[in-house]
């Protein structure tokens, strides 16, 4: 596939997380919540985790934002759900790393494994964008931190 069938398909699938995102909502009975703002564009993102002995059971999200962030956090939703806390961790370092356009081997999951989420992998030429891209991963690691402590 060229890149710019490759670029387009993954404008699709952001898009398509952007109108329709999954795990949007509020979780009910015990669960944990942590809201983060990116000030510098205005999103907001209010994440609810749900963790029983060290596994996400749950996970949805509320806010405002650009389809960038909208997206990433739907996203990132669906692929923690049914992780460890450790592995939803990983997730999120080797996110990150993608996110700086770091190397992406030496990771125990592919992008592959983790779905849509490499439709996100153009960010990192817009570094601006960067955080909006981020933010719902950052409100998961300050979730899991609040959940241990």
């Amino acid at each position: 596939m060229s890149f710019n069938n490759l670029d387009t398909l993954y404008r699709q699938v952001i898009m398509d997380h952007y109108k329709n995102p999954r795990n949007r909502g509020q979780i009910e009975g015990d669960h944990l919540s942590v809201e983060l703002n990116n000030p510098t564009c205005g999103d907001r993102i209010d994440l609810q985790l749900k963790i029983e002995n060290g596994v996400v059971q749950d996970a949805k999200f509320e806010g405002e934002g650009c389809s960038i962030s909208l997206s990433s956090a739907s996203m990132m939703t669906q692929v923690i759900v049914g992780q460890t806390v450790e592995d939803a961790l990983k997730m999120s370092q080797m996110f990150s790393d993608m996110m700086l356009g770091e190397d992406m081997e030496g990771y125990e999951f592919n992008l592959d494994e983790l779905g849509d989420i490499q439709a996100l992998q153009g960010v990192a030429k817009f570094p601006a964008r960067i955080k909006c891209a981020t933010l719902a991963w950052k409100a998961m690691e300050q979730g899991v931190e609040k959940e241990e402590s």
